[in-house]
């Protein structure tokens, strides 16, 4: 024992602990077990394990030494190095080592403190909210779920009704689950939700990215929902884009989940969700694609209504063939994964007929000639970002640019030109505001559901000849620029005038004037990349570069661009975008888009479009426009006498386009403008047949079509201000229409036997001298009467004779 002690005494030798604490207390000596072996020091901040024994190393002889209080402190100098305690507490610490690391484990212990409180709120805080929303919630039973919002469509008085979109009550018909054919079911949960019977009635996953798409805002936030979600959605919470939204859409459809069986959520869902054309449930959408009831849809059909859910208007298979087929196969290929088809079946199927959406249509606000109207009203709102959930569902005021007296005003002119005439004729009619592009009245035809002539591409006849003097003023051609008129024969095409008409050489204000093909052809052979010039003219005055079903205007079907032509009207333009670039021309080559709706307002007064003027943009010079103007204000007088009531100011141009070569005409126009309104006149045949009259005459643009205009811009027009148009600029030396026409002929003539001819006074004091020369106009079938024209006085030597008859016009139209 002696030795054990003694080793265990040269072991504590050199320690400072061991040391200190010998000198401090002689009874202290190195801690040793059970079995005489050293023990280590305590951990910091511990006492010293007890030495089992301290009897037996205790001196055998002496008194112990006196022990101080507890309360006092040790004597002796204080040793850093060491660490101390009072009484029976154990040293203090030191402040680098295991100490430090207890600090760190401190901090650390409160941030994990934190979280841990952050989290649970985290997850407390959202659950008690659903299960105070899921107890205060309601859920409805299907019939209890009404949307009776009517979308009015008004005239520009606010008040006129011209049409209503019909709410989703008023094209749907409820049919039970037993109704609807198992295959159609299938269809649905294979496009929207193909673990709708397992799954209990919200997406966590969908709800998940809904959050996170939320948080970080993006565009794409939602998707992912259940049938069950989609059916809460558009009939009880909408599909505002917030969490608040979202998190009553959850707590609905997981309430829904297990108070209705999920065949009544199926049903439910299938009687109220949009499948669009207007069509609210199957059954109205089976009605709206195929025309049959919902029982008789087939695999192939039942598929097609199935893959219109996800975009009702985006993939109609009308409008977006291929984006319709896409959808369709992958409905069809999630059918054969569930079970529902084989693959021989599946790949056997072929995409089925569907009907057109204007057949669809059995609104009879629809049937007359505002239901044309009604269609550029809802295709522009839709342009305009106005979606069909805020059109059926938010009471929408949609106050549009129509004038009523405007609109009754072309509706009587058509009505009451056309009675009696052959029912063949087809007509349509525009008149635009040139001031701000406003849709004044518009007559597409008397069938609001039928096809629609005014936005149809038509042959325009002499009515394009206005492009190819614009574009020739452009390039600094005047008015007073003269032009042969006789016949001529271009790379083997014989070009001559109607009715063999005729004015020598001549200006091109007075060629327009009596719609020479000859001038206008040379005076487009003299221009700068003539047939590209005046299409490129055309396009920017307002006619449209490409037209829907038709394709790009004014150039060949291979793209190289226009041919010669194009001078004569040989390709198509609608007539509202003819009334459209006549209405740039009156604005003084200030363009502004047409348009019909004005203003959008919301049940609520929410403001959801409101147009506003609009400045309009300069995309041609105002001389160049206003010295067309000149050039065009005889043209109403000089057609068979339609200058408008009142002495009121006009400028207009005829248009007749041939049918082929057989010497009859198909397409006949009139097109004109004040400064304040401009119309555009069509008259044609659905079939492209022969232009006739009730008297079996051909129809020309100086006929019906004017007639129609004449009244159209009288009854529009009664009662406001006549307004004048500004005086050009001159273009070439030469503003406006020059005072002669002709090039000067000797003032005297050869003795005759005839009276002699009238001369034409005109006070100018470079007008050539012309003579009145009678031409024989036919105003009614075998009665023609003689009218005078402008023509060059003969020379002394050679009498005048007369011109042989011209060449009938190639199909390129003439007058």
């Amino acid at each position: 024992m002696v030795e054990r002690e003694a080793a265990a005494r040269r072991r504590g030798v050199g320690h400072p602990a061991v040391d200190s604490a010998a000198e401090d207390d002689p009874e202290a000596g190195s801690a040793e077990d059970a079995l005489g072996r050293p023990l280590q020091n305590p951990p910091p901040g511990r006492p010293p394990l007890p030495n089992p024994r301290q009897d037996v190393r205790r001196p055998a002889a002496g008194p112990p030494p006196p022990v101080p209080p507890s309360n006092l402190p040790p004597t002796g100098p204080p040793d850093d190095d060491v660490p101390r305690s009072s009484g029976n507490e154990p040293p203090e610490p030191p402040e680098r080592g295991s100490a430090a690391k207890t600090k760190k484990k401190s901090k650390w212990r409160t941030v994990r403190r934190t979280l841990y409180v952050l989290v649970a709120l985290g997850l407390i805080v959202p659950i008690l909210t659903f299960m105070v929303a899921y107890t205060v919630e309601d859920v409805p039973r299907p019939g209890d779920i009404k949307t009776n919002q009517v979308a009015t469509i008004l005239a520009s008085d606010g008040t006129t009704e011209l049409g209503r979109v019909v709410p989703p009550e008023g094209n749907r018909t409820d049919v039970t689950i037993d109704q609807i054919p198992l295959h159609v079911r299938n269809a649905v949960l294979s496009a929207e939700d193909r673990d709708f019977y397992s799954n209990p009635g919200f997406s966590i996953t969908g709800f998940g990215r809904a959050l996170r798409d939320n948080v970080l805002g993006r565009d794409s936030a939602g998707g992912g929902s259940t049938i069950t979600q989609q059916y809460v959605k558009n009939a009880l919470v909408g599909s505002e884009r917030t969490l608040t939204r979202k998190m009553r859409e959850l707590v609905i459809s997981s309430k829904m989940a297990r108070q209705w069986s999920k065949d009544d959520i199926l049903a439910a869902y299938l009687n109220t969700i949009y499948f669009g054309r207007g069509a609210y449930g199957i059954a109205a959408a089976s009605t709206a694609y195929f025309g049959k009831p919902v029982d008789q849809l087939t695999i192939e059909e039942g598929a097609v209504l199935a893959a219109t859910i996800q975009q009702p208007s985006g993939l109609d298979p009308e409008f977006n063939p291929e984006g319709a087929q896409s959808r369709w196969d992958y409905v069809l290929d999630g059918m054969v994964s569930q079970g529902n088809i084989d693959q021989a079946q599946r790949a056997a199927m072929v995409y089925p007929p569907w009907i057109p959406s204007s057949a669809a249509s059995n609104d009879d606000t629809d049937s007359g000639p505002n239901g044309l109207i009604k269609a550029q009203v809802l295709r522009e709102l839709s342009a305009a970002g106005v979606s069909e959930q805020d059109l059926n569902t938010e009471g929408l005021q949609i106050t549009t640019t129509i004038d009523p007296a405007a609109q009754a005003a072309a509706i009587d002119a058509v009505n009451s030109n056309l009675e009696g005439e052959p029912g063949d004729l087809r007509t349509a009619s525009v008149s635009i505001d040139p001031r701000t592009g406003a849709v004044k009245s518009y007559y597409g035809g008397a069938d609001g559901r039928g096809f629609d002539f005014a936005q149809s591409g038509l042959q325009t006849g002499s009515s394009f000849k206005v492009f190819g003097l614009a574009a020739a003023l452009d390039q600094g051609i005047p008015l007073s620029q003269m032009y042969d008129s006789s016949p001529l024969t271009v790379n083997g095409i014989s070009i001559g005038n109607v009715e063999g008409e005729s004015c020598g050489t001549c200006t091109i204000a007075e060629a327009l004037k009596r719609s020479l093909n000859t001038s206008f052809y040379r005076m487009q052979l003299a221009m700068d990349n003539g047939p590209q010039s005046i299409a490129d003219m055309a396009h920017k005055l307002g006619v449209a570069e490409e037209i829907p079903g038709v394709g790009p205007t004014l150039t060949e079907g291979d793209g190289v661009g226009p041919n010669n032509g194009i001078v004569l009207g040989q390709y198509q333009s609608r007539v509202i975008d003819m009334a459209s670039a006549y209405a740039t021309l009156a604005a003084s080559g200030i363009y502004h888009a047409p348009h019909f709706v004005q203003r959008v307002v919301t049940a609520d007064g929410t403001v959801l479009l409101d147009r506003g003027a609009e400045p309009g943009q300069q995309v041609v010079p105002a001389a160049v426009a206003d010295n067309v103007t000149a050039a065009m204000r005889p043209i109403a007088g000089y057609s068979n006498g339609h200058n408008l009531a009142g002495g009121r100011q006009s400028a207009a141009k005829t248009g007749t386009a041939q049918l082929g070569d057989t010497g009859e005409n198909k397409d006949a126009w009139m097109v004109g403008y004040t400064p304040s309104l401009s119309t555009a006149v069509w008259v044609g045949t659905e079939q492209g047949l022969p232009l006739q009259n009730s008297y079996g005459g051909s129809i020309y643009g100086s006929g019906i079509p004017s007639d129609i205009w004449k009244d159209t811009m009288d009854g529009t027009l009664e009662g406001t201000t006549n307004e004048t148009f500004p005086t050009p600029e001159p273009i070439a030396g030469q503003a406006g229409v020059p005072q002669y026409s002709a090039p000067a002929a000797p003032t005297t003539v050869a003795p005759t036997s005839e009276a002699p001819p009238i001369t034409l006074p005109i006070p100018t004091e470079i007008s050539p001298p012309v003579v009145i020369t009678p031409r024989q106009v036919e105003i009614l079938p075998g009665v023609t009467i003689p009218l005078p024209g402008l023509a060059p006085a003969p020379t002394p030597e050679t009498p005048a004779e007369p011109e042989a008859p011209a060449q009938e016009p190639e199909p390129a139209p003439g007058r």
